[in-house]
């Protein structure tokens, strides 16, 4: 790279490693106190930067890319989904978009297959009992009885990157796979995975035991379980979702959790991030609802890994070719 370092602005707190390369290779603003930027600050950041590397909680609306200055040429978002960020209306400012695909497929799965095995067998309930200052009373032979995991079918929701990683971790653990998705996998991994496809995603949630939200979140999966969808669900049956808060409507699924009409469920992701209904916290101490922090990718080998696409990202597109991840209009 040569001439003028590009001056790039970073929204939230990066791994150590990450920010010090910036500041090695850029003219970097960092966020060392990792307080989320309001939309005044946002605004004030697409105007002075050539780049901005916002995060999935940075919402880049319309309305703050009116505000971009000439020279910001590119967001780096730091995340593999970009629902954040308006890439039409980036494209029309002419404003390249990049993610940081590919490299959070293993930590996600395994997050969410602990949330499978957590829900039916009562795990956090268990943990609880341990730390309440009464203490634990003891074995009891019917005290603390989950459901076996082994045996049960898991309808995936979205059968992508992720979808296919947990689908190979439940197998193992002697779940049978059934799956939706908008098309049918490739046979070699229907056949590795002995999986069934169902075209219809109101066929399947209705015969599977346990359900895994795999999908991207888009205009078309908004609500993608929705109120009729969720009633079609056995009583039975578990919820996992580690993809996005808006794919389910949080409403209708407390009222089945409430009303017993589906089992329970361990959501890592919500519609309104960071706000958690009184509902849902009261159904988690009901030992009816599992809620997680958004900590599906939460590794330090992630974390470093999402950085460096970003420093490889903002490096080639300033090196004058086309970045590697970089996210067109239209596409998710």
């Amino acid at each position: 790279m040569t001439g003028k370092k590009p001056h790039v602005v970073v929204t939230r707190k990066l791994p150590d490693s990450i920010e010090t390369r910036m500041r090695e290779l850029f003219e970097t603003d960092l966020n060392l106190e990792d307080t989320p930027l309001t939309q005044e600050e946002l605004n004030a950041a697409v105007a002075k930067a050539d780049v901005l590397v916002p995060t999935v909680s940075d919402k880049i609306d319309e309305s703050v890319i009116a505000n971009a200055g000439d020279q910001l040429k590119l967001i780096a978002n730091f995340g593999n989904g970009t629902d954040n960020i308006d890439i039409a209306a980036a494209a029309k400012r002419g404003i390249t978009v990049t993610n940081t695909p590919q490299v959070l497929t293993d930590d996600t799965a395994d997050m969410i297959m602990a949330m499978i095995l957590a829900v039916p067998r009562r795990l956090v309930e268990g943990a609880k009992v341990m730390s309440n200052p009464d203490g634990w009373p003891g074995w009891s032979p019917t005290w603390m009885l989950g459901r076996r995991v082994t045996g049960k079918r898991l309808g995936i929701v979205g059968m992508g990157r992720i979808g296919s990683a947990v689908a190979r971790r439940a197998k193992a653990f002697g779940l049978s796979i059934h799956y939706h998705n908008r098309e049918r996998a490739h046979p070699d991994l229907e056949q590795e995975l002995e999986a069934t496809y169902w075209d219809s995603l109101d066929q399947m949630l209705a015969r599977v035991d346990i359900i895994s939200v795999n999908s991207p979140f888009t205009p078309a999966t908004y609500h993608l379980l929705s109120e009729r969808r969720l009633k079609l669900i056995q009583s039975t049956a578990y919820i996992v979702n580690a993809a996005r808060g808006e794919i389910i409507d949080e409403s209708a699924l407390m009222d089945c959790l409430e009303a017993g009409s589906i089992s329970g469920a361990a959501l890592d992701v919500f519609e309104n991030e960071p706000a958690v209904s009184p509902r849902m916290l009261k159904l988690a101490e009901e030992g009816k609802l599992v809620l997680l922090p958004h900590m599906g990718s939460a590794t330090v080998e992630g974390r470093i890994e999402m950085g460096e696409k970003v420093l490889i990202n903002i490096r080639t597109f300033f090196d004058g070719h086309r970045p590697p991840d970089r996210v067109l209009p239209g596409r998710d």
